[in-house]
């Protein structure tokens, strides 16, 4: 399905915000998600199923001063 990854269109095999972080190569990776601009908790992740169109946004903490 077709999906746009911070801003940038993606097809995508994954059912799942979970599977689509894991496709994406963001399994392991510590990152903030958003679906649609409604932040998504690591712990609903794997229930939240994704739909063609949907928007996801995938910010990994920085650190600086």
């Amino acid at each position: 399905m077709k999906v746009t990854v911070n801003g940038e269109a993606v097809e995508i095999r994954a059912a799942t915000l979970a599977a689509a972080l894991e496709e994406l190569g963001h399994g392991g990776a510590r990152v903030a998600t958003a679906v649609n601009e409604t932040f998504v908790p690591t712990a609903l992740r794997e229930g939240h199923a994704l739909s063609p169109g949907d928007r996801l946004e995938i910010l990994a903490p920085r650190q600086g001063g």
